[in-house]
């Protein structure tokens, strides 16, 4: 049977973005009702994960899609044909693999804190989006965008100020993870952190003032 592998294939392609069985249906020209015992057999076995999108406020005009990932950023490659050589020629980190690669790490984070953390997206209708939220038991948020470059402006922020402005009783702090070196504050709880915090004792320290 080759559907399973082809549909894992095609959510490489598909990974890090909203979740359409209707157009995934169509490409790969599997009946949704198949695709989606297909898709849940998935889940079951932690190949895909499916974030959903954050929507505490009735107010608000929300995406209410969920986002699909292969959790396995290695797995990711594999399908992308992205390879350790390809990899170091090109210029930058592939942002999908880095996105999906920061996911793994929260999940983790989740599963294991003893804060009861949920973990979802977040998009308005405009498009305006935070990669991850984090929300703990007292519906206390952070937001979490990763840029796969090695600086990081004002610009990147612009989801997390929406958050913090829209939710300011819940939101807590905002944090862009990105391939830089430093820890730089960008306004009220508003921080740029190295994604080498995940593996560096000495990043860890110099970014535990503003902790996930």
């Amino acid at each position: 049977m080759t559907e399973v592998p082809n549909l894992l294939r095609l959510l490489a392609t598909h990974s890090v973005t909203l979740l359409n069985f209707a157009e995934l249906s169509r490409t790969a020209g599997i009946a949704q009702s198949t695709l989606k015992r297909y898709f849940a057999l998935l889940e079951m076995l932690f190949l895909v994960v499916r974030l959903p999108s954050w929507e505490r406020n009735p107010g608000k005009r929300l995406v209410k899609a969920p986002k699909v990932f292969l959790p396995d950023s290695g797995m990711l490659c594999h399908f992308l044909a992205a390879t350790a050589e390809s990899l170091t020629a090109r210029p930058g980190l592939p942002g999908p693999a880095v996105e999906t690669w920061v996911l793994s790490e929260l999940l983790k984070h989740v599963a294991f804190s003893s804060l009861r953390l949920s973990l979802w997206h977040y998009r308005t209708q405009t498009n305006i989006e935070v990669d991850f939220v984090l929300e703990n038991r007292l519906g206390q948020i952070t937001g979490i965008e990763v840029k796969a470059s090695a600086t990081v402006d004002g610009k990147d922020f612009k989801g997390l100020r929406h958050l913090q402005e829209t939710e300011s009783t819940r939101f807590q702090r905002g944090i862009v993870m990105y391939a830089g070196r430093e820890a730089v504050p960008f306004g009220d709880n508003l921080w740029a952190l190295p994604l080498s915090l995940w593996w560096t004792p000495q990043r860890q320290k110099a970014a535990s003032r503003a902790p996930l």
